[in-house]
C-alpha cells in the first residue's frame, strides 16, 4: 500500500488548457509574426528612400565607391543638386506636360469608366450580354503592352494623334478594364432602393446617376484617381513610343534623357527623382482619407 501511495503522489499534474488560452497563444504568435513582416516591409521601403534623400543632398565630392560613403550623412546640406537637376531636365516644362496628361486622364477616366461600370454592374444580373461585355473588358488587363506597342505607334501616326492627346486617349483605354472592375464591384454596396425611389419621383436614369450614384461613389473615385495617376505619372514607354521626336517631354522622359547624359552623376539623378515624387505624393496624401473610406465601405455589403 505504501508503494502505491508513493506512486500516486509522484504522478504529474496534467492540466488541459482551455480553448480561450490556446486561441490567445495563437493570436499572440500571429501578431509577433505580423509585426516582424511589417518591420521588414518598412525597412525595404524606407532604406531606398533614405539613400535617395542622402545622395541627393550630397555633393559629388562626398560620393565614394564603398557602401559607408553612400550611406553616411552629408557634411553640408545643399540644394544645389535640385537646382541643377531642374535646369538640366527643364523641370517646369516637363512638370506641366505631366500634370496636363495625368490630370486629363484622371478626369476622363472618372467620368467614362464610372458610367461604364454603372451600366454594366447594374445590368449584369438582368442580361447575360452585359456579363460577356464585362469579362471582355476586364480581359484587357491581361494583354501586355509589348504586344500592342508597334500597332499603336502605327495607328496613332496614321490618325495623326501621335501627340499628348493620343497619349491621354491611350491611358483612358489602358486603365478602363481595372477601373470598370472596381466600379462594378463597388456598386454592389449601393442599394437599389435609392434608384427605385428616384425613379418613382420621376428622375431619369441620367439624373439618378449624376445626382445620387456618382456622389455616393466618392471613395471609389479617389481610389481610381490615385491608381490611374500613379500609372500615368510614372509611365515611360507610352510617351516614349508615341511622342518620339517631339519636344513635349514628361518628367519620366526628362529623367531618362538626364540619366543618359549624366549616367555617373547619381547626385543629380536622385535629386530629379525626388522632385518628380513630390507632386504625386501630395496627391496621394490628399486622397488617402477617401481611399481608406472606400476600402471600409467596400468590405460591408449594403
Amino acid at each position: 500500500m505504501s508503494s502505491e501511495k508513493s506512486f500516486v503522489s509522484k504522478a504529474p499534474d496534467i492540466r488541459i488548457k482551455p480553448a480561450k488560452e490556446i486561441k490567445k497563444d495563437k493570436d499572440g504568435k500571429s501578431k509577433i509574426l505580423l509585426t516582424i513582416v511589417l518591420i521588414l516591409g518598412c525597412i525595404t521601403i524606407l532604406f531606398p528612400l533614405y539613400m535617395t534623400v542622402i545622395i541627393a543632398l550630397k555633393s559629388p565630392s562626398e560620393m565614394t565607391n564603398d557602401i559607408t560613403g553612400a550611406l553616411s550623412f552629408p557634411k553640408i546640406l545643399s540644394l544645389e543638386n535640385f537646382a541643377e537637376a531642374m535646369r538640366v531636365t527643364n523641370f517646369w516644362h516637363s512638370l506641366g506636360n505631366s500634370l496636363l496628361i495625368t490630370g486629363s486622364a484622371i478626369v476622363i477616366s472618372l467620368a467614362v469608366h464610372s458610367m461604364a461600370g454603372y451600366a454594366i454592374g447594374r445590368s449584369m444580373a438582368k442580361h447575360k450580354g452585359f456579363k460577356f461585355i464585362y469579362f471582355y473588358i476586364v480581359s484587357g488587363m491581361f494583354v501586355p503592352f509589348a504586344i500592342l506597342m508597334m500597332p499603336l505607334v502605327k495607328e496613332t501616326a496614321v490618325m495623326q494623334i501621335d501627340n499628348m492627346f493620343g497619349v491621354i486617349l491611350l491611358y483612358v483605354v489602358f486603365y478602363m478594364p481595372m477601373n470598370v472592375m472596381l466600379y462594378s464591384g463597388y456598386l454592389k454596396n449601393i442599394p437599389l432602393a435609392m434608384e427605385e425611389a428616384a425613379e418613382m419621383d420621376g428622375a431619369s436614369t441620367w439624373k439618378t446617376y449624376w445626382k445620387i450614384i456618382f456622389p455616393m461613389m466618392k471613395p471609389m473615385h479617389a481610389t481610381v484617381a490615385v491608381l490611374t495617376a500613379l500609372g500615368t505619372w510614372n509611365d515611360v514607354m507610352t510617351p516614349l513610343v508615341i511622342m518620339s521626336g517631339s519636344d513635349k517631354t514628361t518628367l519620366p522622359l526628362a529623367q531618362l534623357n538626364f540619366q543618359t547624359q549624366f549616367g555617373t552623376n547619381y547626385n543629380l539623378a536622385f535629386a530629379s527623382y525626388l522632385l518628380a515624387l513630390i507632386p504625386i505624393l501630395i496627391f496621394y496624401i490628399i486622397c488617402q482619407k477617401q481611399i481608406i473610406g472606400g476600402i471600409a465601405n467596400g468590405a460591408v455589403k449594403g
